[in-house]
């Protein structure tokens, strides 16, 4: 293995800035000379990194010097074949690895709990999904992974197949062991995407789940910056194997990516290996142990409970702190109690929040289970009535688009009153955010339990991507 000790792309940058340069370039806050000095304070020093592809720095897009080193250090440390720096988040991954392995007109296997970004990447290149159902554990209430037996039902019988777009592991860090899938999928020559944003760190290995690239997955887009110390939007896109040609990824990447990459967040995507890199078993027993502490003190809160996975055959991050209200509060109400308190969580749902723990002791521990035992002690008051939004109504057959995107430009977008859209065909994405997992995509038909789950969300306070008429109760449908 390289030296991953080092940090070529930070270097580099810190190097030229100590280099006292005099810019005649963009950007135009000349490495922060010239910003508002009620901000200046707080953009200093990252300032400082915010160059532009000069001679010495490198380019993004076309790569030989200390962009082209930082990203092969990356490549080795995954045991990749390329490894791309994304500087537009997880999103302009997934967009152009579907983009560069599907076919206009051919059809995808997509589990149906993707990210939204997924179903844009898909009708950019063309090409018609078909919605795999998901495993649903019943005591979290979400959806965690992919449902095997029509998966594999899919394989079988559906033809002209271009990718197989797998989501692993889901928002609330639940993963399967996907060696035996994506056998099953490679044994008819059919590449493996994944989506596995929430994973960057599973090649540390247990106690964390195993990661999609040791399974054999063809290319697998990782959010550094979800549990790794990237700044946000920093991201990688991994290639390994024949299966997708990483000319085509490179290619798409240029079109889709910003043509002036943010240098500071490149240069966090560098550190971010190397803190990975220098993590040493020593250090992840540690994290463990204090991830333990955090439980068992957690577990003496009145008010509050850890919420456990049901199916012992799917393993869950140990970052991923999932909590649920003992007093009858939904996870939206439990979340507005302690953000009362100082404590932002990741995301609620119907009947939990979502803490994501640092990959490292966490030295603000005891500050926030102080935060939960204040906010439990306020909730005595709570609603029993969640359960009717406890399971996403996600289809339970193998399902397509009523509509496909190769069709729809040819309906109108009217507005419909929500109640009486039952039977109708979306015509925009109705997305609770986070996590980003539509409960609609453009082109489905909209059941009643889809309208009477979003009913229910908004009742006890979901917040959603949607257009204006969403907000005023009413839903874009297709018609003729």
């Amino acid at each position: 293995m390289t030296n991953q000790n080092k940090t070529p792309l930070f270097s580099g940058l810190r190097s030229h800035w100590e280099g006292a340069p005099l810019s005649g370039h963009v950007p135009g806050h000349k490495f922060g000379a010239v910003f508002p000095e009620e901000a200046r304070d707080y953009f200093k020093n990252i300032l400082k990194l915010d160059a532009t592809e000069i001679t010495g720095l490198d380019d993004l897009h076309d790569p030989d010097g200390m962009i082209d080193e930082a990203q092969r250090l990356a490549s080795d440390l995954y045991g990749t074949d390329e490894t791309f720096f994304l500087v537009n988040g997880s999103t302009v991954g997934n967009l152009a690895m579907i983009l560069a392995t599907c076919k206009r007109g051919s059809r995808v296997l997509v589990q149906r709990n993707c990210h939204k970004s997924v179903l844009n990447g898909l009708e950019l290149a063309g090409a018609d999904p078909v919605f795999l159902p998901c495993e649903v554990d019943e005591n979290m209430g979400v959806a965690v992974s992919v449902d095997l037996s029509y998966l594999y039902k899919a394989l079988e019988t559906i033809e002209g197949i271009s990718a197989v777009v797998l989501t692993n592991p889901n928002y609330y860090g639940v993963a399967m062991n996907l060696d035996t899938v994506i056998q099953a999928i490679h044994s008819y020559d059919i590449p493996v995407l994944v989506d596995e944003a929430h994973g960057a760190h599973f090649l540390l290995g247990e106690p964390f789940p195993k990661s999609a690239l040791s399974s054999g997955a063809d290319v697998v887009v990782h959010s550094a910056h979800k549990t790794l110390p990237a700044m946000t939007m920093g991201s990688w896109l991994h290639v390994k194997g024949d299966r997708v040609r990483k000319e085509r990824v490179s290619h798409f990447l240029k079109m889709l990516q910003s043509s002036s990459p943010s240098y500071p967040i490149m240069a966090s995507l560098d550190i971010a290996r190397y803190y990975l890199a220098a993590l040493s078993q020593k250090d992840i027993q540690a994290i463990m142990e204090d991830i333990k502490d955090s439980h068992q003190m957690l577990e003496k809160v009145e008010g509050v409970e850890v919420v456990n996975l049901h199916d012992s055959m799917l393993s869950v991050d140990p970052l991923k702190l999932t909590l649920r209200s003992t007093n009858g509060h939904s996870g939206f109400a439990l979340s507005t109690l302690l953000e009362k308190e100082g404590l932002f969580v990741e995301l609620a749902d119907p009947k939990n929040v979502l803490i994501i723990l640092p990959l490292a002791v966490n030295e603000k521990k005891h500050d926030m289970i102080e935060r939960i035992v204040r906010a439990a002690s306020k909730g005595k008051e709570g609603s029993m009535e969640l359960e009717q939004v406890t399971l996403p109504p996600f289809p339970a057959e193998i399902s397509e688009l009523a509509i496909p995107f190769s069709e729809q430009a040819d309906y109108q977008r009217i507005k419909c009153p929500i109640e009486e859209a039952v039977g109708e065909v979306a015509a925009e994405a109705i997305v609770p955010y986070p996590p980003g997992i539509p409960l609609l995509f453009n082109g489905e038909k909209i059941t009643s339990s889809t309208v009477e789950y979003i009913k229910a969300l908004q009742l006890i306070g979901a917040r959603f991507q949607a257009s204006d008429a969403f907000k005023s109760n009413y839903i874009y449908i297709y018609k003729r």
